[in-house]
C-alpha cells in the first residue's frame, strides 16, 4: 500500500507541476509578445520563428520549466516527507527528460539550453524539497 501511495502521489505531483508549466507557457505570449510574424502556437511555428527570438522570449519558458519542477517537488515533499528525496529525484529527472526532448525539437541558443537543462530541473527539484522542509519542518529533508 505504501508503494502505491508513493507512486500515486508522485504522479499527481508530476501532473500538477506540468499544469503549472503549461499555464505559464500558455500566458507567456501575453506577457512578452512574440516577434512580429512569429507563431508560437505550433512546433513548426516555433522552429520557423527561432531566428527572430530575442533573449526576452526565453525568460518565461525557462520560468515555466523551473516553476513546474519546483511545484511538483514541493508538493511531493509536503505529501511524503519521509520518502521525499526519491520522489523529488523522479520529478526532477522526468522534467529534465522533457527538457532534453524540447531542446532537441525546438532550436534554442546555447545559453538557454545550458540555463534550462542545468538550472531549471534538478536544482529546482531539490529547491522544492528544501522549501517544503523550511515550511513544514525538518521531516521533509530526509
Amino acid at each position: 500500500m505504501n508503494t502505491l501511495k508513493f507512486v500515486l502521489l508522485t504522479l499527481v505531483a508530476l501532473f500538477v507541476g506540468s499544469l503549472v508549466n503549461g499555464a505559464i507557457v500558455s500566458i507567456s505570449g501575453a506577457i512578452i509578445p512574440p516577434p512580429a510574424g512569429a507563431d508560437f502556437t505550433t512546433e513548426a511555428g516555433l522552429k520557423a520563428s527561432a531566428a527572430l527570438m530575442e533573449p526576452k522570449h526565453f525568460i518565461l519558458p525557462w520560468l515555466a520549466h523551473a516553476l513546474g519542477t519546483l511545484v511538483g517537488a514541493f508538493l511531493v515533499s509536503w505529501w511524503q516527507p519521509t520518502r521525499s528525496l526519491r520522489a523529488v529525484l523522479i520529478i526532477g529527472v522526468a522534467f529534465l527528460v522533457g527538457g532534453i526532448m524540447m531542446v532537441q525539437m525546438i532550436p534554442s541558443p546555447w545559453w538557454f539550453i545550458g540555463a534550462d537543462l542545468g538550472l531549471a530541473y534538478l536544482p529546482m527539484a531539490l529547491g522544492g524539497r528544501w522549501l517544503a522542509g523550511r515550511i513544514f519542518g525538518g521531516s521533509a529533508r530526509n
